[in-house]
């Protein structure tokens, strides 16, 4: 029976066939059975972890306590200089100049992308907006989030910065970013779980050495990464705490 991998559902569409690639390759140099499922939100891929369908996952930062401190798996590499960030954006032609120049009842659009969400709803604290007081427009990704400010229906948008700058030029010169996050120790993970804990150290060996050959290199450009790092345990745990401070 084939092991079962997932990623989360933030990754920017022009990656996906990366993953695919990645995944044949995982296969071939570790010689086991591993099927890729995408899913194409956040509540169905959090069903399958909760019903022990997941063995290795490319974690979301929000959903990082929940696979560790409930789920048992562990963390084993991180994506070079690919820490999470969060950008609030409006239109380019938008009279908006600052955070603070937004107003309660303003329609955010935004996605169900958890770390992204949070961050955003952070940096919109200092004109005093929170959830109770504007209007949020959910979208299933943040290319429909920037096609919403752009057609004007809503003022403001909440984006993954990695999604923002992977947006078209067309688009991006429609928009206007108003802050970005600088919190820099908030990054997706890929993590095992226990019944693939026991190929952790052939994991670790295979994926930080993939800038050693042309084929590795090859599979880390589709994905758009230039390597992996170790996360080690304290490094995972603090990332943990952060975000469970966060949320406060």
């Amino acid at each position: 029976m084939p092991y079962n991998f997932t990623v989360s559902p933030d990754f920017t569409p022009n990656h996906l066939s990366g993953w695919f690639i990645f995944n044949t390759w995982l296969q071939r140099v570790l010689d086991e059975a591993i099927h890729l499922e995408l899913f194409d939100n956040f509540f169905d891929q959090r069903q399958a972890i909760q019903a022990d369908k997941v063995d290795l996952i490319f974690a979301n930062p929000y959903d990082a306590a929940m696979l560790v401190r409930h789920k048992g798996f562990t963390p084993l590499t991180k994506p070079e200089g690919k820490e999470d960030e969060a950008i609030i954006a409006v239109n380019s032609t938008s009279g908006v100049e600052c955070v603070e120049d937004l107003q309660p009842g303003v329609n955010v659009a935004t996605t169900d992308d958890p770390d992204v969400h949070m961050m955003g709803l952070i940096m919109l604290e200092p004109a005093d907006l929170d959830t109770q007081n504007i209007h949020l427009s959910i979208k299933d990704s943040f290319v429909l989030v920037a096609k919403d400010i752009i057609r004007g229906d809503c003022e403001v948008g909440i984006f993954l910065a990695e999604a923002y700058n992977d947006l078209s030029s067309i688009a991006k010169d429609q928009l206007r970013v108003l802050v970005k996050s600088e919190i820099q120790v908030i990054h997706h993970s890929l993590m095992v779980g226990p019944r693939l804990a026991h190929k952790r150290d052939s994991l670790i060996q295979v994926l930080t050495s993939m800038t050693e050959d042309s084929k590795g290199k090859g599979v880390l450009q589709n994905l758009g990464f230039s390597g992996w790092k170790v996360v080690n345990h304290e490094e995972s745990e603090f990332m943990i705490d952060l975000i469970d401070t966060l949320m406060v």
